[in-house]
């Protein structure tokens, strides 16, 4: 699995709740920066991080986050 990347629908799924970077941090527990670098893909989060979000969004984790094959 050498190569692959990580894909984000975070942004997504915020805008369709109508949130902000801001307001999803705060749900989460998180700062603002830190979702936008989930966002822009210069953070990978932890699965930890990466379920929480799920969770906050109410959505699969599989949704938030899928693995790109080169």
């Amino acid at each position: 699995m050498s190569g692959a990347e990580l894909r984000t629908a975070l942004k997504v799924h915020r805008a369709m709740r109508d949130l902000t970077q801001a307001d999803l941090a705060a749900l989460a527990g998180l700062t603002r920066k830190s979702i936008n670098a989930i966002e822009t893909g210069k953070m990978v989060p932890s699965v930890v991080l990466a379920l929480k979000l799920a969770k906050v969004l109410q959505v699969p984790v599989e949704s938030l986050f899928s693995l790109v094959e080169p």
